[in-house]
C-alpha cells in the first residue's frame, strides 16, 4: 500500500476511489496492525487538530457516511425525518461492524445533529472512547482560548490514557511540521488546479484530498506530492467553461455524480468547501516552540478559514467569499448545500446579500449525500453557465 507506485496520474486516482468506496476504512486497519501500540479514531467532519492524535502514535480517519452505497436500515430509526443524511450511514455503518476496528469517536462542535450522534454512539458503544470536542465561538485569547486549551489538553490526557502515551512538546512539534507539510502540498496542489481546472476535474481533485482523511500524514504527505509532481505532466486543451465558486457543502458530502455534474454542465470548480478541515488553517503553525498545545490554540483562533460553524466576529463571512471569487478569478459562486443543513442554510442568504454587493453572479441548489439523480441540477448549472457567457 505505497501511494510512490504510480507511474500516471490515472493509477493514483484508481488508488483513491478506492479508498473512497471501502466503507470499511480498511486502510486504517493495516496502518494499525503493522504496531501494536496505535489506535485509530473516527472523527466526524469539519475540523480536529489531528497532530494532537499523531503525537500518541493514532491515525485520525475521516467519518463521511456513505452515500448511497448502503441500505439505511437501522439507522433512520436514531433520527427524525427533516434533518441531514450524513448520521444515517454514520451509525449505520457503525451498527453493521464496519467501524468495529475503531478504538473511539470524536464528535467535533458543529451542530446540534453531530452533537445527537454523539450521544447515540455513547450509548450504543460502550467500550469505545468517545469524545464531544467543543470549540470555542469567542476568540478572545483569555476566554475562548483559554476554553479550547482546556479542551485540547483534556482530549490529549484522554488519548494518553486510552494508548499509554504521553504527547511530549518534541512528539507534538514534529506531528505539527508533518501536517504544515501537508498543509503546504495541499496549498499547491490547491493552487494549481485552480490555474488549470482542465487538466484536472473536480471529481478527480476530490478524490485525492479525500483521500487525506485516510492516510496517515506521512503517506498522504508522499501521495499529493506524487499526484502534484504526475498532474504537471498532464496535456489537455481548456474546454469552453466558465469558472466557478462552490459554497455551502458544510458537512455532509455531495455525491460523486454532483460534482460531475456541474462539470460537465459547464462549469469548471476552481474553490470549494468539500473537505473543509483539509485546508482548515490558512498557515503553517510554529513548529519549534516550547509551548506547542498553545500554537495550536493560537493557530484556531487566528487562522480558520470561513465556515458556517464559526462564529464570524470582526471577519465577514460575505466578504471572505467575495474575497475568494476574486482571488480565484471566478465568474460566479454556486451555493450547493445539504439538505436541512440549518449551518449552511442559514447562513446562505447573508452571503448572497453579500456578493450581490460585489455584482457577482450567483445559483444554488440542495442535495443529500445519497442523491442519485441530477438531471436537474444539470440544467440549472447548465443554464447558469449559459446565462453567464451570454452577459460576457
Amino acid at each position: 500500500m505505497n501511494p510512490l507506485l504510480f507511474n500516471n496520474f490515472n493509477a493514483g486516482i484508481d488508488f483513491a476511489t478506492g479508498l473512497f468506496n471501502d466503507l470499511t476504512l480498511g486502510y486504517a486497519t493495516q496502518w494499525k496492525s503493522h504496531h501494536p501500540e496505535r489506535r485509530t479514531i473516527g472523527y466526524m467532519p469539519i475540523y480536529i487538530p489531528r497532530e494532537i492524535f499523531h503525537s500518541h502514535h493514532m491515525l485520525p480517519v475521516g467519518l463521511f457516511g456513505a452515500g448511497d452505497r448502503i441500505p439505511v436500515v437501522r439507522g433512520d430509526a436514531f433520527f427524525q425525518s427533516y434533518i441531514c443524511h450524513i448520521p444515517r450511514t454514520v451509525i449505520e455503518c457503525a451498527l453493521n461492524g464496519s467501524y468495529n476496528h475503531f478504538d473511539g469517536y470524536i464528535f467535533p462542535a458543529i451542530c446540534d445533529v453531530i452533537r445527537n450522534l454523539s450521544g447515540i454512539f455513547r450509548i450504543n458503544f460502550k467500550d469505545k472512547y468517545i469524545k464531544y470536542l467543543d470549540f470555542p465561538q469567542n476568540f478572545s485569547p483569555d476566554i475562548g482560548g483559554n476554553f479550547y486549551r482546556t479542551e485540547l489538553e483534556n482530549l490529549s490526557g484522554d488519548l494518553g490514557k486510552l494508548n499509554g502515551t504521553d504527547s511530549k512538546v518534541e512528539s507534538l512539534n514534529a506531528a505539527i511540521t508533518l501536517y504544515n507539510i501537508n498543509r503546504r502540498l495541499l496549498r499547491e496542489l490547491d493552487g494549481f488546479r485552480s490555474e488549470n481546472p482542465h487538466l484536472v476535474s473536480a471529481a478527480e481533485y476530490y478524490l485525492i484530498r479525500r483521500a487525506g482523511s485516510t492516510l496517515s500524514v506521512e503517506d498522504d504527505n508522499r501521495f499529493l506530492q506524487s499526484m502534484t509532481d504526475l498532474a504537471r505532466s498532464i496535456k489537455k486543451e481548456p474546454e469552453d467553461k466558465i469558472r466557478v465558486v462552490v459554497s455551502g457543502a458544510f458537512c455532509e458530502q455531495p455525491p460523486l455524480g454532483l460534482i460531475k455534474t456541474i462539470e460537465n454542465a459547464g462549469c469548471y470548480i476552481v474553490d470549494d468547501d468539500f473537505q473543509l478541515g483539509q485546508k482548515w488553517l490558512t498557515r503553517d503553525i510554529p513548529d519549534d516552540t516550547d509551548d506547542p498545545m498553545g500554537a495550536l490554540v493560537d493557530a484556531y483562533l487566528n487562522d480558520s478559514i470561513h465556515s458556517s460553524a464559526v462564529f464570524e466576529g470582526t471577519r465577514p463571512k460575505g466578504e471572505l467569499l467575495a474575497k475568494q471569487v476574486k482571488d480565484r478569478q471566478a465568474d460566479g459562486v454556486i451555493f450547493c448545500a445539504p439538505s436541512f443543513c440549518d449551518p449552511a442554510l442559514l447562513d446562505r442568504p447573508l452571503l448572497e446579500n453579500a456578493i450581490d454587493k460585489h455584482h457577482i453572479r450567483h445559483s444554488g441548489f440542495q442535495y443529500h449525500e445519497n442523491l442519485g439523480q441530477f438531471h436537474v441540477i444539470k440544467e440549472q448549472a447548465g443554464t447558469f453557465a449559459d446565462m453567464i457567457k451570454l452577459w460576457e
